[in-house]
């Protein structure tokens, strides 16, 4: 019975994984190649062609473009910046603590509340962040109407949405890096910038070779609620990104057929990152 002991444990992880994962994968796989018919009334097999139909369509070629930017800036910004802030929060200073669990807030605050409190701090009437920019440069900005305020808003509010989560782990190995190695890099007279990004940096870098690959997947898919909420893919259809371009032919739409080649899309596009990566960038990282 010992032998079986893990295995029945593991049967609930199983069922979920096969009933939430593996079945709704297929069901899409399948709808990609058929035409559906509103409300489910028909279908018909059509192979590729919903493929097809995406990559000669500007607008899905446009949320691909800009999906590539929005990670691209996204992530570089929160990996640096939870480093650099990390750096800062494992010093031994009075009140520590207390600044560590005032930053690590927001990462309890799901992605749709807080688009919609950066809504509200970027609003041009009522809004802080507008109310300073009145007072320092006197311009009343339009964050969420207006291009590229539009973009930057939702780049703010994705990477202050991310950072607690990347600093809780640049924290803890932070702090695993030997002493006597940073002391012997002061005594050799490298500079407090030497020190941070050639002997710091290489060593916690199993952990951000980890934070870039689940920030990549935090920004493909739980960007959603963020988008919809402070700019519902506008002005016109400036910050639809690929997730939020799947919703829209999905549910707005009514197009299940389109919809559902475009989850494809992504979960290839997930798979072959994450492959490129784990092959490619395990060279590049430092194990200590």
């Amino acid at each position: 019975m010992r032998k079986w002991t893990p295995y029945l444990l593991l049967i609930p992880t199983f069922i979920i994984i096969v009933l939430f994962i593996y079945v709704p994968a297929e069901y899409s796989i399948m709808a990609s190649m058929q035409r559906i018919l509103p409300f489910g009334r028909g279908t018909s097999y059509i192979g590729l062609t919903n493929f097809l139909k995406l990559f000669s369509n500007a607008e899905y070629l446009y949320s691909v473009r800009f999906t590539i930017l929005y990670v691209t800036v996204t992530v570089g910004i929160a990996i640096i910046f939870s480093f650099l802030i990390a750096l800062l929060l494992v010093k031994k200073i009075p009140g520590v603590k207390l600044f560590r669990t005032l930053i690590f807030v927001p990462y309890a605050i799901s992605p749709a509340i807080a688009g919609a409190l950066w809504t509200f701090l970027l609003n041009p009437i009522v809004g802080h962040v507008s109310y300073f920019f009145q007072v320092l440069f006197g311009v009343q900005v339009e964050w969420l109407t207006s291009k590229p305020y539009a973009f930057y808003a939702v780049v703010f509010a994705s990477v202050w949405k991310t950072l607690p989560f990347n600093m809780i782990f640049y924290i803890a190995s932070i702090q695993d890096v030997p002493e006597e190695i940073i002391e012997s890099a002061t005594i050799e007279g490298a500079s407090p910038l030497n020190r941070t990004w050639k002997i710091i940096f290489p060593m916690v870098s199993p952990i951000t070779f980890y934070l870039v690959i689940m920030n990549i997947v935090t920004m493909m898919f739980s960007s959603f609620a963020i988008i919809d909420v402070m700019t519902k893919g506008g002005p016109g259809q400036y910050t639809t990104n690929m997730i939020y371009r799947l919703y829209l032919d999905a549910f707005y739409f009514q197009k299940p057929g389109i919809a559902s080649a475009q989850s494809v899309i992504l979960i290839a596009i997930m798979i072959v990152v994450t492959s490129i990566y784990f092959k490619f960038g395990e060279r590049r990282v430092h194990y200590q």
